[in-house]
């Protein structure tokens, strides 16, 4: 692999690195900042157990269908006009959801949000390989620690904010943060307009297709599936479990919520120095998914007791977030290569993640208990260990394709 020369991280780079920052808070606080919000919501229209859980289910149903169409937009759009487009989807998105007026509003609104985030999800790990190559693992903390900030402030502040000026209020503000990440993206976008656009070929659907006949893509896509799921059941259902099994106040639920998502922070900050300088990746996976398992069988078996303890076990799965955005970096070596890997392990894996949150509550009441539901998280944790052992080896997608089938770039 070519040696990339190392260079100061602002030089040359300003907007990239503030619009990289501004559009990874908005990426999740638009998730967080909604399960802890439910109560007041249903106290002005119903909101059914189905309607939640088609809310949670929302967001990586978009991801998984624009992670299929991200890569066919970027060979026209280019990254930083596409990176416009979304972050105007994800702003008036945000925005129209502080005014939903009944459940289907609010369905509607937040799809318009995740559309964006969708696409800005499969953008981001080939953006920062094309303005970092030289701080790939720098760019990537850069990047998860801002989301885990973005995770742990919505929980924490939506109630005490809904209590005071309104639930509209308390989800229409987030908008702001999007609006200001579209800045740096519009002005990278008018530079880059001199430059003619890319026609749409067969060149991006080719190398998508490669994706699917490799074992590495797959190995990943189970790992970041196995993240997602176990996030975006949290901050679907997290709080109402707490509340019902652990028999905590819903304030108290939306705090531990948020203690959830705080300890991502650490983890989003040692998790790309440990990958990139030492190789920590079989050591990481075992990490956050034994101490996920650990945490929801304790949720299981003693909820009332050391409950704080086992929620944030369950929020050591953070690990495998980061983890698997890293390798999404690091296990490709074109930018072809990148895009398509990025939109493979984004569509297929979030494919799997929107099952989660609906699948839940289905089975919540079907079994009138969290047992069964918590019982299959346990198994979504742990199946991404033998996944995670194969993207631990140091080579890329283009690696196995030439290994397997000849040549990257021929036919």
């Amino acid at each position: 692999m070519s040696q990339v020369s190392v260079r100061p991280l602002w030089q040359g780079r300003t907007l990239a690195v503030i619009g990289i920052v501004l559009f990874a808070f908005s990426l999740r606080s638009a998730v967080a900042s909604l399960s802890p919000l439910l109560d007041h919501i249903e106290a002005d229209f119903e909101l059914s157990a189905v309607v939640v859980g088609l809310i949670g289910t929302v967001p990586p149903a978009c991801y998984a269908v624009f992670g299929i169409l991200t890569p066919m937009m970027e060979r026209r759009y280019g990254l930083e006009r596409l990176a416009v487009i979304a972050m105007t989807g994800v702003a008036l998105g945000l925005f129209a959801r502080g005014f939903a007026f009944d459940s289907i509003s609010l369905l509607a609104a937040t799809a318009l949000v995740f559309a964006g985030v969708g696409v800005g999800n499969i953008l981001l790990p080939p953006l920062v390989k094309k303005y970092f190559p030289d701080r790939i693992g720098l760019m990537m903390t850069v990047y998860s620690t801002t989301m885990a900030v973005s995770t742990f402030i919505p929980p924490l502040v939506a109630v005490p904010l809904a209590d005071a000026a309104g639930w509209r209020l308390a989800l229409g503000v987030w908008a702001v943060s999007a609006v200001l990440a579209m800045i740096p993206w519009a002005v990278m976008f008018l530079r880059e307009r001199a430059a003619a656009p890319l026609d749409v070929d067969e060149a991006n659907a080719r190398v998508l297709g490669r994706m699917w006949r490799l074992p590495l893509p797959w190995a990943l896509t189970i790992v970041f599936a196995s993240s997602g799921s176990l996030a975006y059941s949290a901050f679907g259902w997290l709080p109402v479990v707490l509340v019902d099994a652990a028999g905590v106040t819903p304030a108290e639920a939306g705090v531990m919520l948020s203690l959830f998502a705080l300890i991502a922070l650490p983890i989003a900050l040692l998790v790309p120095v440990l990958v990139v300088r030492y190789e920590a990746v079989r050591l990481l996976v075992w990490i956050g998914a034994v101490a996920g398992a650990t945490g929801l069988g304790g949720l299981i078996l003693f909820p009332t007791v050391a409950t704080l303890l086992w929620v944030l076990l369950y929020g050591m799965t953070a690990t495998l977030f980061p983890l698997s955005l890293v390798l999404l970096g690091l296990r490709a070596r074109t930018h072809e290569g990148a895009v398509a890997l990025s939109g493979f392990v984004q569509s297929v894996g979030y494919g799997v993640v929107a099952l989660f949150p609906l699948g839940l509550g289905l089975l919540h009441d079907l079994t009138k208990s969290w047992v069964a539901p918590l019982l299959v998280l346990v198994v979504v944790a742990l199946v991404a260990i033998p996944a995670g052992m194969v993207t631990a080896r140091p080579h890329t997608v283009e690696d196995e394709w030439e290994r397997r089938h000849g040549a990257w770039n021929g036919a």
